[in-house]
C-alpha cells in the first residue's frame, strides 16, 4: 500500500470540492470493503482518500420523499435488510443483499458502494434494476438523477465523471401488486462472487422483467411485455422460447467461477426457478 493522504469533510460541499480539486488522484471511502482491498493490492494508487462518513448529508438514513425510498450512501447493507420499508416493498432488495460477503462485510459494505464499485457480479445490481432505480449524483456544478439502467458502461466502469459522487439510491414506492426474487449461483456458500446473478419481477398487468448479473460486462435489464411469462396457462416449453430469447443478450465468460457452457446452461434453469418463485410472490400479495 502506498502513501496517500487522508480527509474527512463534514460537509458534502466540502467533500464536492475536494473531488473536484484532486480529480482521478482522489478515492472515495465510505464503507472501504472494496477500496481497501485495492489499495493492498495496488489496483488503485490515489493521491488522496475521500472518508465520506462524517458528511452530514449523507450519514445513514432510510427515508420516504415524494413516492420515492431514498438510501443515503453510507447506509450499510445490514440495515437495509433490516428495514421493514424496504422488506416490504423491496424483498428481492433484501434477498440480494444478505448474500453479499459475511455478516461482518455487511455491517460495513454500504449499497451505494457495491453499485458504483460496478463489477459485473455486484449481487444487488440485478434487484435495483428490476425494482426501477435511480443514482442522484451530485458534483460542484450541480445534480443528476440517472436511471440504474444507464448508470453501468463495463466492468468497474461507471458513467459518472471525474469530480461527482452518488449521494444516494433511490427506489420508487409502487404500491402496484408485484412479485420479485433474486436467486444466484456460487461455487461456495458465504463470500464468493456470483457464477451468475438474477432478479425477476412479474407484475399484476403481466409484465415481467429480469436483471442478469455474473454474465456480461455490466448488469443488464430485459423485459417480456408480451404477459405470456406470467399467464399460468401457458406451458414450460412456451414459456422457454420467450426466456432463450431474452437470454440472447447475455454474453457470459469462462472464469475460475465456471465455465461459459455452464453459466448459459445455469441461465435457463435460475431463470425459470425465478419465474416461478416470483409468480407466487405475486399471488402472495
Amino acid at each position: 500500500m502506498q502513501p496517500f493522504a487522508y480527509v474527512r469533510p463534514a460537509t458534502l460541499s466540502e467533500a464536492l470540492t475536494l473531488l473536484d480539486e484532486h480529480g482521478p488522484d482522489a478515492s472515495l471511502l465510505a464503507g472501504g470493503t472494496d477500496l481497501v482491498v485495492a489499495l493492498r493490492n495496488r489496483t488503485l494508487r490515489p493521491k488522496v482518500v475521500i472518508d465520506l462518513k462524517r458528511v452530514a448529508e449523507l450519514r445513514p438514513s432510510i427515508s420516504d420523499e415524494e413516492g420515492w425510498t431514498t438510501i443515503n450512501a453510507t447506509s450499510v447493507l445490514t440495515d437495509i435488510s433490516e428495514d421493514q420499508r424496504i422488506r416490504a416493498r423491496y424483498p428481492a432488495l433484501v434477498d440480494a443483499a444478505v448474500t453479499v460477503g459475511s455478516a461482518q462485510i455487511r455491517n460495513r459494505a454500504t449499497l451505494t458502494g457495491n453499485i458504483c464499485h460496478a463489477s459485473p457480479a455486484a449481487d444487488t445490481a440485478p434487484a435495483l434494476l428490476v425494482y426501477g432505480a435511480i443514482a442522484n449524483v451530485a458534483s460542484v456544478r450541480g445534480t443528476s438523477r440517472v436511471n440504474l439502467a444507464e448508470f453501468f458502461v463495463g466492468p468497474r466502469q461507471t458513467v459518472l465523471q471525474p469530480g461527482e459522487l452518488v449521494t444516494s439510491i433511490a427506489l420508487p414506492a409502487d404500491a402496484t401488486p408485484r412479485g420479485a426474487t433474486f436467486v444466484r449461483i456460487t461455487r461456495r456458500r458465504g463470500v464468493d462472487l456470483a457464477t451468475i446473478s438474477l432478479c425477476c419481477m412479474v407484475e399484476a398487468t403481466g409484465r415481467t422483467q429480469f436483471a442478469f448479473g455474473a454474465v456480461g460486462p455490466r448488469p443488464f435489464l430485459v423485459a417480456d411485455e408480451s404477459g405470456l411469462l406470467a399467464d399460468l396457462d401457458v406451458g414450460d416449453a412456451a414459456k422457454d422460447e420467450v426466456l432463450r430469447r431474452l437470454l440472447t443478450q447475455a454474453s457470459p465468460i469462462s472464469d475460475v467461477r465456471g465455465s461459459r457452457e455452464y453459466r448459459e446452461a445455469m441461465l435457463l434453469v435460475m431463470s425459470r426457478r425465478a419465474l416461478r418463485l416470483s409468480i407466487a410472490r405475486l399471488a402472495a400479495a
